[in-house]
């Protein structure tokens, strides 16, 4: 079920696997319009064509250097699946990026670049889109976060399944508005589902002009986003907790009448310590066993990043230093 990725070197830093499926249960998509991306550190790589694996080395791709991502491409605009691969390719071919400016500056100019590309033909047409929430893992320092659309980062341990990103979602539009508090955005984004997007990589956004499309992609930031959530910006690095793992995941897995309540069971996964092969056939098993009340038919993919070791020179805090 995972992606092998028994041939891709992370240790001695990280253990990864991944998965992706049109679907579980018996009502599922016509197709699978997710994708990922895995560059390890030796420049193997693998990502989605035509829904299937496919594995590559990158030339000149540097020793100790790594990228993790998960997309999800908008198949209600058209082209959902065409346009998750364009960006898989994308994340291929683009050099390694050291710092937050480069990460940014070089996706900048990839989201411009496939916008061409998929440029609408014809009255009313729309751009495609995807979400993407990637992680670069630079030698040294914390692993680089950035993030665009509703597909998710988690962090776990066995007590808490805790989100590090924000939903690009209307609810978050009113939020940065300050038309809705803290206890409703939770409740709004978290405590239910809706198939809604404020931006998508290709798309554009919503943030700058809730009125109507614009052109590039809007980061959240500390000082645009409400206190409460000023330190889930969308582009940062992210220090790593021992005893945890990270879980890049699309929205498939909460599109439920409680999503919430279905999310707060994950930890219960943690338990014996788990590889990442085995909590992602976890994650899914659980879907496919036990799924959650109102499930919706939806393209699943999960990507599952455990850290095994102190990283270069970064600082690795204990679970118990963090959360006090």
């Amino acid at each position: 079920m995972p992606v092998t990725l028994a041939d891709f070197r992370f240790a001695p830093w990280f253990d990864v696997a991944v998965a992706s499926r049109v679907g579980c249960g018996p009502s599922t998509r016509a197709e699978n319009q997710d994708n990922f991306v895995v560059i390890d550190f030796d420049g193997r790589a693998c990502r989605l064509h035509d829904q299937q694996p496919v594995c590559v080395t990158v030339d000149g791709w540097p020793a100790n250097h790594g990228r993790l991502a998960v997309l999800d491409g908008m198949g209600g605009h058209g082209h959902g699946r065409e346009a998750a691969e364009a960006l898989a390719a994308a994340l291929l071919d683009m050099a390694p990026c050291a710092t937050l400016d480069e990460l940014a500056e070089r996706l900048d100019a990839v989201h411009a670049g496939l916008q061409a590309r998929f440029a609408p033909e014809g009255a009313g047409a729309v751009r495609p889109g995807t979400t993407l929430t990637l992680l670069e893992l630079p030698p040294a320092g914390a692993p680089l976060l950035y993030h665009v659309g509703d597909s998710r980062l988690y962090e776990l341990d066995a007590m808490h399944a805790t989100p590090l990103t924000v939903d690009h979602v209307p609810a978050t539009v009113a939020a940065l508005a300050g038309r809705l508090d803290e206890a409703g955005w939770w409740r709004q984004v978290h405590g239910r589902h809706a198939p809604q997007i404020a931006q998508a990589f290709i798309l554009g956004n919503a943030f700058a002009d809730p009125a109507r499309l614009s052109d590039p992609l809007f980061a959240l930031t500390p000082r645009n986003l409400p206190c409460w959530l000023g330190h889930l910006a969308d582009r940062r690095p992210l220090p790593l907790r021992q005893g945890t793992a990270y879980l890049l995941a699309t929205d498939g897995f909460w599109s439920c009448t409680q999503p919430d309540g279905f999310v707060a069971g994950w930890p219960a996964l943690m338990g014996g310590a788990p590889d990442a092969a085995t909590l992602v056939e976890r994650l899914f098993g659980l879907l496919e066993n036990d799924p959650p009340p109102g499930l919706q038919p939806d393209n699943l993919t999960a990507l599952v990043l455990r850290p095994l070791a102190r990283h270069a020179d970064e600082t690795v805090l204990p679970v118990e230093a963090v959360r006090g």
